[in-house]
């Protein structure tokens, strides 16, 4: 399913849509290049599910965890998923909160397999194309 996003506030509306789809224990890969949007649909994301908690890239701490409710990563520094597991970041995936992995293909070995992948690719200045593996009503 691809959905254009014009502007941060469309962004929202589409992250809330597809809040909704989301259960306990969700794993969400994330898909793009740097500034394409990732963070900011996931601070969207994270909106849409309540989390008052402010949202930033975890970058350097290589996950964010948001009220335990959301865990937020980035592997963009990790070389295999052996240093996910070292590190006791993939425990998570297989707890009742919502993971959303960014660069993930990093630690692909150690991805579930019930993961959904989004990807999301720059357009323009502020317009962005997701490409949500599942259908999903706006």
């Amino acid at each position: 399913m691809k959905i254009i996003s014009h502007s941060p506030i469309e962004t929202e509306y589409i992250a809330n849509a597809y809040a909704k789809t989301l259960t306990p224990g969700s794993v969400i890969l994330l898909s793009g290049e740097m500034g394409a949007g990732k963070t900011a649909f996931t601070k969207a994301l994270c909106k849409a599910l309540g989390i008052a908690t402010e949202v930033t890239s975890p970058t350097y701490a290589y996950m964010n965890d948001y009220e335990g409710k959301v865990y937020h990563f980035d592997f963009y520094r990790l070389s295999s998923g052996e240093d996910a597991e070292a590190l006791g970041l993939t425990d998570y995936f297989y707890m009742d909160g919502i993971c959303l992995l960014e660069w993930h293909e990093n630690v692909a070995e150690v991805v579930p397999d019930f993961a959904e992948k989004i990807v999301i690719e720059k357009r323009g200045e502020t317009e962005r194309e997701f490409i949500f593996e599942k259908e999903f009503s706006l």
